[in-house]
């Protein structure tokens, strides 16, 4: 285990005067592709939990689109609230499409098999293929 966590000392982020700091122990094993799939992963739900955060405070902000969300039911986007709020507002369809839309992200694109630590053997942490 000692040698397992010397493994990663010299990773970044790793400072004085913890080190490398590894409370749950998921680097036990010093497997380094597992390793490099946690950071990477940790930097993508990182950068998801941002783009959350301003899907809140955008719509206090700057407003509402117009229009309806559901014509059927005579509701508009400005009739849902910001927040948690919002979740007992939106009809079940419209989580079904979200669901949806969230399910092919997820399944499209250059990794659409399985992701296991090997997919993450070429990859630089925080690099996803695409410059912006």
């Amino acid at each position: 285990a000692a040698v397992a966590l010397r493994a990663f000392e010299n990773e970044l982020g790793v400072q004085d005067p913890v080190g490398f700091w590894d409370p749950v122990g998921f680097t036990a094993d010093g497997d380094l592709l597992a390793f490099k799939r946690r950071r990477c992963v940790e930097l993508k739900h990182g950068r998801i939990c941002m783009l959350a955060t301003m899907g809140y405070i955008t719509p206090e902000v700057v407003g509402k689109f117009p229009g309806y969300l559901a014509p059927s039911m005579d509701l508009k986007f400005a009739d849902i609230p910001n927040g948690l709020a919002a979740v007992s507002q939106v009809p079940a369809l419209g989580w079904v499409q979200m669901v949806a839309y969230a399910a092919y992200c997820e399944l499209s694109g250059p990794r659409t098999r399985a992701a296991n630590t090997s997919d993450y053997a070429d990859l630089a942490p925080g690099d996803y293929g695409w410059k912006v």
